[in-house]
């Protein structure tokens, strides 16, 4: 046993996060790629997170919300340049939406399962039976329906709740590394973490008006707070889980390309080929046509001067969001530690080490190669005694 864990892979990226060290390896090319790529992000975020908290408002319960992607307003123009898909792809936001619905995790999830919010829909089913005969009709025939899309644009105004927080950091993050405040990688983890430690109790709520009564979807007693209900779940769900891409595997269950149990999915971000197929079963395309329209003008020239140039700017734009998708991963990891790295009881030390050995499980078949030039194995390790480690947990 003890062999085969000193040959694990994945102990030489549990001896980084034991250590404080990043996972992905510093250089001034990686802090330009992730600094870039995530300015772009944010820029895309906010335009996400503007429109799912637009939904979740003012489209509740609308049974043809065919104009749900104009939360900046209807015009012909705007039309016009929707019909010509000269827009942000919301699509891929509602993938991520749907990503947090279907594997429910978390506190949030919890929550939406609970008897306090069923109250809440017999309270918004009570009230539309009133007024909108069509849903009254549905909820009789089907008691599950309004419940369902409830639950639906309550993940939907929380994942844009999370977006907002989110697209702030990492505008923020470019500006700080503008007036060179942040030069490493070790800081842009060390940034991340801060902030996500920072809104960490942030409340998630969410109300509606529905006919001159105002009703409290995620009211403030369900205590639901941004880090543990919100933005642990969204890793879980687009970072690690994500669903099956259309198209490029079988569905067949006799081709057992898809798992049984949804927890051992692992299609998320982390995981994902850079395949530049731009069509709507490949979510990560999508968003890098968002984020190829706002990248930062520097970036943009260097994936021009780097590869085959414009030609496969897609992919280098994934390659470099992984990137600093694992760094962000790293400051969720560092910030949900149980204890600090410093601190000497033995015990402590062991519940750091199994914290940090449930994420890296999870991680093993995810794309670690854009860790390092030569792949993770390449990673050095300061000179500081061996770990004692104990048995990686099942993913």
């Amino acid at each position: 046993m003890a062999a085969n864990l000193s040959s694990d892979p994945l102990n030489p990226l549990l001896e980084r996060l034991m250590h404080g060290l990043p996972l992905l390896t510093e250089s001034s090319t990686h802090v330009f790629e992730v600094v870039g790529v995530l300015e772009s992000y944010g820029e895309v975020l906010d335009a996400y997170s503007k429109n799912l908290i637009y939904q979740g408002e003012q489209q509740f319960l609308n049974p043809f919300p065919v104009f749900r992607f104009f939360h900046d307003g209807l015009s012909l123009g705007r039309l016009w340049r929707h019909l010509n898909h000269d827009r942000i792809n919301f699509e891929y936001a509602e993938y991520c939406q749907k990503a947090m619905l279907w594997h429910g995790t978390g506190g949030l999830d919890a929550f939406l399962d609970s008897e306090h919010f069923a109250s809440i829909c017999k309270q918004v089913m009570h009230i539309k039976q009133r007024h909108d005969p069509l849903l009254g009709l549905l909820s009789s025939l089907f008691p599950q329906f309004l419940p369902e899309l409830i639950r639906s644009a309550a993940t939907t105004h929380a994942l844009g709740q999370f977006w907002r927080v989110m697209s702030d950091l990492f505008l923020e993050l470019a500006r700080a590394h503008r007036q060179k405040q942040i030069d490493s990688i070790a800081a842009i983890v060390a940034f991340v973490k801060d902030g996500l430690v920072a809104a960490a109790g942030l409340p998630i709520r969410y109300g509606v008006q529905l006919h001159g009564t105002t009703v409290a979807i995620l009211p403030e007693d369900a205590g639901l707070t941004f880090l543990m209900d919100v933005a642990v779940p969204y890793v879980e769900a687009v970072f690690l889980r994500g669903m099956p891409f259309l198209g490029t595997l079988s569905f067949n269950a006799q081709a057992t390309q898809i798992p049984h149990d949804q927890a051992l999915f692992s299609y998320g971000a982390l995981f994902a080929d850079p395949l530049p197929t731009m069509g709507a079963g490949i979510p990560p395309s999508l968003l890098m046509q968002d984020m190829y329209r706002h990248l930062p003008h520097d970036l943009e020239a260097w994936y021009q001067d780097h590869g085959r140039g414009v030609v496969d700017m897609h992919v280098k734009i994934c390659m470099s969001f992984q990137k600093a998708m694992f760094c962000v991963t790293n400051g969720a990891i560092n910030g949900t530690m149980p204890y600090g790295l410093d601190d000497p009881d033995s015990s402590h030390q062991r519940a750091n080490r199994d914290h940090c050995m449930a994420w890296l499980g999870r991680l093993r078949q995810a794309q670690l190669n854009a860790l390092d030039a030569n792949g993770p194995e390449a990673i050095s390790i300061p000179n500081q005694p061996p770990l004692s480690h104990g048995q990686p947990p099942t993913p």
